[in-house]
């Protein structure tokens, strides 16, 4: 394989391309670890609201300290 005018061996390609694949499965992993915990986080603030401590607050803390 030629590229620029320099010879490459095929397996300084095949090399290559594991290396790129092995890149890309580690980013997607981090990618997917990260996306799960959004939705963990999130997940958990519709619960909150769900049960209501957000109302709770506003209604027993904000209101004492600035109303």
């Amino acid at each position: 394989m030629e590229l620029f005018g320099v010879v490459i061996p095929l397996w300084v390609v095949f090399i290559g391309i594991i290396l790129i694949v092995i890149v890309a499965w580690k980013l997607i992993k981090f990618a997917i670890k990260v996306l799960i915990a959004v939705i963990i986080f999130f997940v958990i603030l519709i619960g909150l609201d769900f049960i209501g401590v957000f109302s709770w607050i506003n209604e027993n803390i904000l209101t004492h300290l600035y109303g």
